[in-house]
C-alpha cells in the first residue's frame, strides 16, 4: 500500500460579516493516482461551523492564526487565520489526501501537523488578498452583504486571485517553507 501525506482539501476566504469570499476544492487522489472529486456543500456547512469557533476565540486572540479550529475525525482538520481587516482564511486538510512522492515524505505523514507547517500557505494566501485589494478595480464593499443591492455576486471575481488560490492548494505540502 502507498505511504499518504496530508494535503489541502479545501481553501475558504470568509468577509467580516461572515458571508463566503471565495472557496476553492482540491482533488484528493486516490489509489492508482485517480482523483476523487470534493462535495463542494460539505466543505461549503463545513467552513460555516468554523464560524463559531473563530467567534468564540476572537476576544482572548492576539495572534493571527488561530491554529487548528476543529478536527472534524481523523482524516479533515480546519485551521484558520484571520486577516487585520477582519477575513478569514480557512484551510481544510486532509490527512491522508496525497500519495507521498518520496520514502521521506511518507515519515512527515505518519507524525502528522506541526504548529507551523500551515505558516506558509496561510501567509501566502493573505499576501494574495492584500494584492487583490491593492488592485484599483476591486471593491471590497461590493462583497459586503450589507451593501450589495440587487443580484450581484458575492464571490470574489478576480482570476488572478483564483490563479494564486489554486496555486497555493496545490503547492503546498508538510515541511514546505514557503511557498
Amino acid at each position: 500500500m502507498e505511504a499518504r501525506i496530508p494535503s489541502i482539501a479545501c481553501i475558504g476566504v470568509i468577509g467580516r460579516h461572515n458571508n463566503p469570499l471565495h472557496i476553492s476544492l482540491f482533488p484528493a487522489i486516490g489509489p492508482n493516482s485517480i482523483q476523487e472529486p470534493r462535495d463542494k456543500l460539505a466543505f461549503t456547512f463545513m467552513l460555516n461551523s468554523s464560524l463559531d469557533i473563530f467567534e468564540a476565540r476572537m476576544p482572548s486572540k492576539t495572534s493571527q492564526d488561530f491554529g487548528l479550529l476543529h478536527a472534524l475525525d481523523e482524516r479533515i482538520a480546519l485551521y484558520g487565520w484571520l486577516t487585520n481587516t477582519g477575513v478569514k482564511l480557512v484551510i481544510v486538510v486532509d490527512m491522508e489526501g496525497r500519495i507521498a512522492p518520496t520514502p521521506e515524505a511518507a515519515k512527515i505523514g505518519v507524525l502528522g501537523l506541526r504548529g507551523g507547517d500551515l505558516l506558509p500557505a496561510f501567509n501566502a494566501l493573505q499576501t494574495a488578498y492584500i494584492r487583490l485589494l491593492q488592485n484599483p478595480f476591486y471593491v471590497p464593499d461590493d462583497h459586503d452583504p450589507k451593501l450589495v443591492r440587487g443580484h450581484r455576486a458575492l464571490e470574489i471575481q478576480s482570476p488572478k486571485f483564483i490563479r494564486e488560490v489554486e496555486r497555493i492548494g496545490q503547492a503546498w505540502y508538510p515541511g514546505i517553507v514557503t511557498i
